[in-house]
């Protein structure tokens, strides 16, 4: 075990927890069986989170407290839990340690709630009760199945349209993809005199069911202007069979990086992107191997930013598996039907090599630092540029490209190219201070009859230079209707990525607020030099 002082100074995540004190006992048991359900891990208590200090648990209450949590992990954990419950000193303060190693058994629950509402998994730092789809995944680790290797009772192996898969397999290894080699590779069982599918035949085939079954089991691939979501510049969606996706996808990633030249060898010149190419492809290909088929709703990402890569695939990282290990060729597998496939198509080239591949590639390129986190219910790795300087969007060169944006937001925002920001009133170009008709709205009234006026445009981007809720930037332009509002200001603005949200992986967040971008704020600079001239 880490020695205390090393423990002390690492944050609180998927295996590891602080608390200052003993917490309540439904709590307690609720972090011991999330740690069972998924990779383990450690409660420290008498250990301050915020701010992070060592307070200490009286020394004369330690044999009783042990016994308290041994009796609550007992009488309030089912299947049986078995902690380790270790005390240690640090600089005289005494701390317990509760240990819990991953379970066999999974999935874990509250006695008091049952399987279906009591069942709780590690999502970050926190404890979330678990979806159906969550505890069905830990069912099948208890039986030490996969959800690819499930049958598929739709169709039997003769209705599946299997032409595209052949065609694959025998481009890539050379053989003709034959009953016997399908049975090989599990891709179909025997079952009641029948010859059924698995989920991974279903998945690598051309067939109708595929979309039907798993609508959600492709890529989306988007290229972003700027360092946040909000303007794109090119996306593709990739939604055929998935022996194909890792390759689309990359060719994706090639064509929206530079490569240029470094240095010369002799009279030959020495090419080099600007990000690990082979390290990505093997982001890419761990997305599509490792990721969980059996959620719905989720889809893999690839966004590509000017700062930096990133992969999101469903899924949380296998227990099993550190990422922060690179050398030691881990190979946990998610998809144990998919992945002898996948070696034989030369998806995978070597088991356990990934990790390896990609910190060689990372050592040749310093300039670029690789992280990883789980948000929620998945895995996202990135790729950020450490040297990048946000450009200066009030650049000279930025004007043209500024004018031609203005141009598409008067479309947006009710006013016309060629009339002055006073003419904005009327057809014939009346200024504000006219009243407008039905035919000739004033400028003041185009913000509630027909589109929003651009003061209140203006006004927008003023007042969010600090982050605001959306109920303040309404109350601000004194706006009633929040759908109409978000319709007619707020995704425009976006989508000009003149403002950004300030938890852009959570659009719908209670606590989402919006906040001007430094374009937006090149733009309101624009606007104050060529006022004249528009």
């Amino acid at each position: 075990m880490p020695k205390l002082k090393e423990i002390v100074n690492q944050p609180e995540g998927r295996r590891l927890e602080f608390k200052a004190s003993l917490p309540g006992s439904t709590e307690l048991a609720k972090t011991i069986i999330a740690f069972a359900n998924d990779a383990g891990g450690e409660l420290y208590l008498g250990i301050q989170d915020s701010p992070r200090e060592v307070v200490g648990i009286d020394e004369e209450r330690l044999i009783e407290l042990e016994e308290k949590i041994s009796s609550i992990i007992h009488d309030q954990c089912v299947p049986i839990i078995l902690p380790e419950i270790l005390f240690q000193n640090h600089n005289g303060r005494y701390v317990i340690v509760v240990k819990i190693h991953k379970g066999s058994s999974p999935p874990y629950f509250l006695k008091s709630k049952g399987i279906d509402t009591g069942t709780f998994i590690r999502v970050g730092s926190t404890n979330r009760q678990a979806s159906c789809e969550i505890i069905a995944e830990l069912e099948r680790q208890k039986q030490n199945i996969s959800f690819d290797s499930e049958l598929v009772f739709q169709k039997t192996v003769d209705e599946i349209n299997l032409q595209f898969f052949e065609e694959l397999f025998l481009e890539k290894t050379g053989e003709k993809l034959t009953r016997q080699i399908l049975s090989k590779l599990e891709l179909f069982k025997n079952e009641q005199g029948k010859e059924l599918p698995t989920n991974a035949l279903i998945l690598l085939s051309d067939d109708k069911l595929r979309k039907q079954l798993f609508p959600y089991a492709k890529m989306e691939c988007a290229r972003f202007k700027g360092s946040a979501p909000g303007n794109f510049i090119d996306q593709k969606s990739i939604g055929n069979s998935i022996g194909l996706q890792a390759e689309q996808a990359y060719q994706f990633v090639l064509r929206h990086i530079s490569q240029g030249s470094t240095d010369y060898t002799g009279v030959y010149r020495n090419d080099r992107w600007e990000y690990p190419v082979i390290a990505i492809r093997e982001v890419i290909r761990n997305a599509i191997i490792h990721r969980d088929y059996s959620l719905t709703g989720k889809d893999i990402k690839i966004a590509i930013f000017d700062d930096k890569i990133e992969i999101t695939s469903p899924g949380k990282l296998m227990p099993s598996v550190d990422f922060s290990d690179m050398e030691s060729g881990q190979s946990d597998i998610r998809n144990k039907t998919l992945a002898p496939v996948f070696k034989r198509l030369g998806i995978i080239e070597q088991w356990g090599n990934g990790l390896k591949l990609i910190k060689e590639e990372l050592q040749k390129y310093p300039e670029i630092e690789l992280s990883w986190k789980e948000p929620g219910i998945a895995f996202r790795v990135t790729f950020v540029r450490k040297n990048y300087q946000q450009p200066n969007e009030s650049q000279p060169e930025l004007q043209s490209e500024l004018q031609q944006e203005f141009k598409k937001v008067l479309s947006t925002f009710g006013t016309k190219l060629g009339l002055s920001r006073d003419q904005v009133g009327t057809k014939s170009g009346s200024s504000r201070d006219q009243a407008g008709t039905m035919s000739a709205l004033s400028r003041d009234q185009v913000g509630t009859k027909s589109k929003p006026s651009w003061d209140q445009v203006v006004q927008i981007l003023d007042f969010c230079k600090k982050p605001q809720f959306v109920q303040e930037i309404m109350k601000q332009i004194k706006w009633s209707n929040r759908t109409k509002f978000r319709n007619k200001f707020i995704n425009p603005l976006l989508d000009t990525a003149f403002i950004q949200m300030t938890i852009p992986d959570k659009p719908n967040s209670s606590k989402q607020q919006y906040q001007i971008t430094e374009r937006g704020e090149a733009f309101l600079q624009f606007l104050s030099q060529n006022s004249k001239d528009l």
